[in-house]
Parts: C-alpha cells; structure tokens; sequence
C-alpha cells in the first residue's frame, strides 16, 4: 500500500482518520475488518493504542487491526492460545509473534476474523475475573 505521504507523521485520534489516511485499495479492506470486529465485539471502546486501531474491553486491548503494502493485519497480545485454537485456520496465512497478515489479493476472512475476536473477547474476560480475584 502507497501510503499518503504524512501517514507516517500522523497522529490519528480515531479510527475514522485512520481509515480516511489509507490509500483507496485497502481503505475497504480496513473497512470491512471493522466491521467484522465491532459485530464481535459490540460492547468494546474503539480507540486508537499504538498507532492503531484497538477494540478495548475489560480492560485489555482485545484485537488491533492495520494496512500495510502487502496485506492488511489483525494484530493481538498474548498470542500463544489464540495461535493454538486457530492453528488450522491460520495455516494459509503468514504470522508473526503478535499478528495474522491477510494479503492483498485475497478475501479477507471475514468469520476467522470474527471467531477470534470472539476468542480474544473470552480471554480478556477470563484475564480481568482474575485479576479482581487476586489471583
């Protein structure tokens, strides 16, 4: 993706700005990935973390998504389990420690997308009950 030449420099504020700064072929792309993610995630804030766009809730940065030249990515930490419940899934796709990158020329998957935001969703429950017990 060619970005828009003050991309870099910018700070966004919203999601929206992050959206509108993306060049033309993967605004839709970001675009229906967030859409995939609020239908997920309905309750979680939609924030900018990192640069990015974040769903937050129960207090933890559930998913993030991005464009790049090569792909768009859904970005999350900690991996480990997610990487496990989905490893057939994810099989087609490159990785990396803290992100799944969907190409370009390809359709984003729309219900993997979904599912593990629903996921993550659950851990971070499960991460904030812990914490308030103490344990």
């Amino acid at each position: 993706m060619t970005e828009h030449a003050d991309r870099e420099k910018r700070t966004f504020t919203t999601v929206d700005e992050f959206i509108e700064a993306a060049t033309y072929d993967v605004e839709p792309r970001l675009v229906e990935m967030r859409r995939a993610i609020g239908d997920a995630l309905p309750d979680a804030e939609e924030t900018i973390s990192h640069g990015i766009p974040s769903y937050r809730q129960h207090g933890v940065d559930v998913v993030q998504f991005s464009g790049h030249d090569d792909d768009t990515s859904l970005n999350f930490f900690p991996t480990a389990r997610t990487f496990a419940r989905f490893d057939a899934e994810l099989e087609p796709y490159r990785t990396s420690k803290s992100a799944i990158r969907f190409p370009l020329d390809e359709p984003l998957p729309v219900d993997l997308i979904r599912a593990i935001a629903e996921f993550r969703l659950a851990e971070a429950a499960e991460f904030a009950a812990r914490k308030r017990s103490g344990a």
